[in-house]
């Protein structure tokens, strides 16, 4: 590998110190390197547009934290180029590079001395009015949760056309095993080895004592309908994907989450299993 380019969070990166600092190593190298500075917020004006990257890529460098990384695989998920993180944040379950690693992570790289691992995502869109949405990907996972008032939503679930559960809570959690270690471990959901194919429901705060997450296979289809629980029928919930508001959803709409039909690869440098990356980062952060 030889032609890369930086995406960094202006916020973790002060001063673009380690993205200069990168991209002149892999220059003087005889490599090809540049960078978008992005300044981390869950918006379209942050998106990274497809002019500013090159053509002929072959690795895309991610410095900041899972937030950004995810950003950045939404991005650029049309553009089917392998990502790797580089961690300033604080726990990086995604990011497998740290500041001190990173200059022999580049040598290694260019020396094509890396595995490349699939991570499924979700596509999903919204149906409201009996209009169909956009369709957009998530890396981690897609949220349905209540807006404004602390009340309750009821949210029916079905899989391929049957009904599974009606969840009444705060919401509820579709997610990649790559998402598995994000808001759904936070939510109580089980721990997946991201290599895993399949996709997971979480119920959040749920209002029933027996609410437990399931897991179903990657190739189901899940249609989280809004249901009402006050006679008004006017309660509202916000879609998230990937941590990003995309919706506003009321009762009867629904939202339609399936397989993406491409993955995301991550480049991957070390020999160390997931359970073993999961327990030295529960050991840090306990």
């Amino acid at each position: 590998m030889k032609h890369f380019f930086i995406i960094t969070n202006s916020y973790k990166d002060k001063d673009l110190m380690l993205t200069k600092s990168m991209q002149d190593y892999i220059e003087t190298k005889g490599g090809r390197c540049g960078y978008y500075v992005s300044r981390g917020e869950e918006n379209d004006s942050d998106c990274v547009r497809p002019e500013v990257l090159p053509d002929a890529l072959d690795l895309i460098f991610v410095i900041g934290g899972d937030g950004t990384l995810i950003r950045a695989a939404r991005d650029t998920a049309a553009l089917n180029v392998p990502l790797i993180g580089v961690n300033l944040g604080t726990l990086g379950y995604l990011c497998e590079l740290e500041e001190a690693t990173v200059f022999g992570a580049i040598d290694q790289i260019m020396e094509d001395k890396f595995m490349l691992e699939a991570r499924m995502r979700l596509s999903g869109y919204v149906v409201q009015s009996g209009t169909q949405g956009r369709e957009q990907t998530a890396l981690n996972d897609i949220v349905i949760h209540r807006s404004g008032a602390l009340q309750l939503v009821s949210l029916v679930v079905y899989v391929n056309g049957q009904y599974l559960n009606t969840f009444e809570g705060d919401g509820v959690i579709v997610c990649t095993p790559t998402g598995s270690t994000g808001y759904n471990l936070s939510a109580g959901g089980p721990i997946v080895d991201p290599k895993a194919r399949m996709i997971l429901i979480t119920p959040i705060n749920s209002h029933t004592l027996n609410s437990k997450s399931i897991v179903i296979g990657a190739e189901d289809e899940v249609v989280v309908e809004i249901g009402a629980r006050r006679r008004e029928g006017d309660e509202q919930v916000v879609v998230s994907i990937d941590g990003d508001q995309h919706a506003q959803l009321d009762v009867g709409d629904r939202i339609v989450i399936r397989q993406a039909q491409e993955d995301c690869r991550i480049l991957k440098l070390g020999k160390l299993s997931f359970l073993e990356i999961l327990r030295k980062k529960m050991q840090t952060y306990h």
